[in-house]
C-alpha cells in the first residue's frame, strides 16, 4: 500500500485529484501492483514495482508519463491523477518493459533495462536533459540514450537533479547529461546533449546523487572515498567531511547531501535555511529520502519522520508560519508496518 502527501498540482501524487493534502493518503495503483522504489519530476511521478513495471501519474502531455494502454499515438492528456501502467515501448503496441531503475528531472523520466544495458528518456528538457542528442527537446516515446549490450559493464545506479542526470557503471565509471555549465558533469564545463563519460573520478564508483547544481559520487562503504562535483554554493563541496566510511545509503536536495552511516546516523551538510539538515535528537534511522528541500525517513523504531521546507504539506503537520519544520521533525500518521519511503519536489512517500 502506498501513501503520499504534499504537492499535487497536477496530479502528481496519484490520490484521485490534484490538490495538495498534508496527511498520508492512500494512492490509486492498478492491481496488486508493490512499489520498489520511486521518481519524481517537477509536476510528475514514477514508480517502478517489484516486478519491474512503471507505473505513472501527474503531468503527460509530453510523454513524461509514457504513453497510454491501447493508444495508437503517445498520451495527450493534460495531467492523470491516478497511477497508470507506463508503456515505454517505441513501437506503437501495447508492449510492457521491465525495467530496474528509475529517476527524473523536472520534466523528463529515465529508465534502466532490467538487465542493466540499456538506459530510455522521454519528456522535455531544453538543455540536454534527454540525453538524445543536440536539439532534441522534447520526446513524447522513451528512446535509447545509452546502449552497453557490446559492452562487458551495466548500469547500477541512475540519478537525475532538476536539470541533469547520471549513470553509474558496474565498471565504476559514470555517465552524464543535461546541464553542466557548473561542473556538475566534470571539468567540462558545459550542458551535454547525450550521455558523456565523466572524467577524473578517483576511485570506483557505486552511486550517486545529484542535487540542482552538483553530483555527489562514492566508491563503496569500506574505502569511503567520494567526491562532489559542481557548485561550491551553501559549501556543498568545502563543507563535505574527508570520507564516508561504512555509508548505507547516500542522497541529496537541491541544496544538501545526506549520507546514512550503518550505526543509523544520519549526516548531512548545505543548505539549512528552512530546516532542511538534520535536527538536534534525531533517533537512529534505518531509511531515508531527500527530497527538493525536505527529508523524509524512517526511524529504527518504526515511526515516519520529516523535516526542512513543507509548504506543501509534505512534511505534514504543524508548520511554522513560513510553511517550514526547522530544528525539529514532524511524525507521520501512517497504518501499518512501513516498508520505505521516498521524496521528490516538495513530495512524500510511505510504503
Amino acid at each position: 500500500m502506498l501513501h503520499s502527501l504534499g504537492s499535487n498540482g497536477s496530479g502528481q501524487l496519484g490520490i484521485g485529484h490534484e490538490q495538495d493534502v498534508s496527511v498520508p493518503t492512500e494512492c490509486i495503483l492498478p492491481g496488486d501492483a508493490t512499489p520498489a522504489s520511486i521518481a519524481t519530476g517537477g509536476n510528475h511521478t514514477i514508480v517502478l514495482t517489484t516486478s519491474g513495471v512503471p507505473l505513472s501519474s501527474g503531468h503527460a502531455s509530453d510523454g513524461r508519463c509514457g504513453s497510454v494502454i491501447g493508444a495508437s499515438q503517445p498520451s495527450s492528456i493534460g495531467n492523470s491523477t491516478s497511477f497508470s501502467i507506463f508503456v515505454s515501448s517505441e513501437s506503437n503496441t501495447d508492449e510492457i518493459s521491465t525495467y530496474k531503475h528509475c529517476a527524473a528531472t523536472w520534466e523528463a523520466s529515465i529508465l534502466v533495462t532490467t538487465d542493466g544495458k540499456r538506459i530510455f528518456t522521454c519528456g522535455s528538457g531544453n538543455k540536454g536533459e534527454l540525453g538524445q542528442g543536440p536539439g532534441t527537446v522534447t520526446s513524447p516515446q522513451a528512446r535509447c540514450i545509452l546502449d552497453l549490450a557490446d559492452k562487458d559493464t551495466i548500469v547500477v545506479d541512475v540519478s537525475a537533479g532538476m536539470s541533469h542526470a547520471v549513470a553509474v557503471l558496474s565498471d565504476g565509471s559514470v555517465y552524464g547529461w543535461g546541464v553542466g555549465r557548473k561542473g556538475q558533469l566534470g571539468d567540462l564545463k558545459e550542458d551535454s546533449w547525450a550521455p558523456r563519460i565523466i572524467n577524473g573520478i578517483p576511485f570506483k564508483a557505486v552511486r550517486a546523487a545529484c542535487g540542482r547544481e552538483f553530483t555527489y559520487i562514492v566508491s563503496d562503504d569500506k574505502q569511503g572515498q567520494h567526491v562532489v562535483l559542481g557548485t561550491d554554493k551553501w559549501n556543498i563541496r568545502s563543507n563535505a567531511p574527508d570520507s564516508a566510511r561504512n555509508w548505507k545509503d547516500i542522497g541529496a536536495s537541491w541544496g544538501n547531501i545526506f549520507v546514512l552511516s550503518t550505526s543509523g546516523v544520519l549526516h548531512g551538510w548545505g543548505r539549512d535555511d528552512h530546516g532542511q539538515l538534520p535536527p538536534p535528537g534525531l533517533p537512529a534511522i534505518e531509511k531515508f529520502a531527500a527530497g527538493s528541500e525536505h527529508v523524509i525517513a524512517v526511524s529504527r523504531a518504526g515511526d515516519v519522520l520529516a523535516w526542512g521546507w513543507g509548504e506543501h504539506g509534505n512534511c505534514g503537520i504543524p508548520t511554522t508560519t513560513t510553511g517550514d519544520v526547522t530544528g525539529r521533525c514532524n511524525t507521520l500518521p501512517v497504518p501499518g508496518r512501513v516498508h520505505s519511503v521516498g521524496a521528490g519536489c516538495a513530495t512524500s512517500w510511505i510504503w
